[in-house]
């Protein structure tokens, strides 16, 4: 299984962003999604999930009510619409594919990543 991100860059403070994750050699159905965000000198920290069959999402309290995942089966492609944007949104993020149950956010419980894409919110 492959994970490809991308849509990162830069924006302004308040602006938008909408992250992309395709995945091939496997099928997104097959798996729970998530995003993780990692900023230089901190800890990689959890972002959003949807989860395996339910669909069900959930946020890490630094995003709830401005980011939003989704995910598009028939395209095997995964979204991350990022709005109202931060410079404390600033980070590599990556997506990742987790099996063996509906949904987690513990990055230990997800077995394939992405390369990761540049998020940059500044002036």
């Amino acid at each position: 299984v492959q994970l490809q991100a991308s849509g990162g860059g830069l924006v302004q403070p308040g602006g938008s962003l909408r992250l992309s994750c395709a995945v091939s050699r496997g099928t997104l159905s097959s798996f729970f999604m998530g995003w993780f965000r990692q900023a230089p000198g901190k800890e990689r920290e959890f972002v959003a999930v949807i989860g395996w069959i339910t669909d069900a999402t959930y946020y890490g309290d630094s995003v709830k009510g401005r980011f939003t995942i989704s995910r598009d089966n028939a395209k095997n492609t995964v979204h991350l619409q990022m709005n109202s944007l931060k410079p404390d949104d600033s980070a590599i993020y990556y997506c990742a594919a987790g099996v063996g149950t509906y949904w987690s956010v513990s990055p230990g419980m997800y077995a394939y990543w992405g390369q990761g894409t540049q998020v940059t919110v500044s002036s």
